[in-house]
């Protein structure tokens, strides 16, 4: 092995880490300003929803500086071992919150 191949795999594995690390803060991120956890009841369309999937790849930042609401999967309250999850996209609401609190 000489020196390229180890300074690739030393980066390979810093870059791995720094996605990981990046997906986690935006997984905190919903948490505490969207209100977002597993298994949270949403509003999307005419339906309650218990979360089972967050995609926070689909979060954008925005010109004020914050992130917009990820797209969401989850299965009806009605039914909640639904084989297959909905996918409810990024128009969803937490059930019971008006607005969701912001972190400044």
């Amino acid at each position: 092995m000489d020196y390229g191949d180890s300074v690739q795999k030393v980066l390979l594995r810093k870059i791995r880490k720094a996605e990981q690390d990046l997906i986690q803060l935006k997984l905190d991120y919903c948490r505490f300003v969207f209100g977002l956890t597993h298994r949270a009841r949403v509003v999307s369309g005419d339906g309650v929803y218990l979360v089972r999937s967050v995609d926070v790849e689909t979060m954008k930042p925005t010109e004020e500086g914050t992130f917009t609401k990820p797209a969401i999967a989850g299965t009806p309250v009605h039914s909640p071992d639904a084989p297959e999850p909905t996918q409810l996209g990024t128009q969803w609401t937490l059930e019971g919150a008006s607005k969701p609190a912001v972190i400044k």
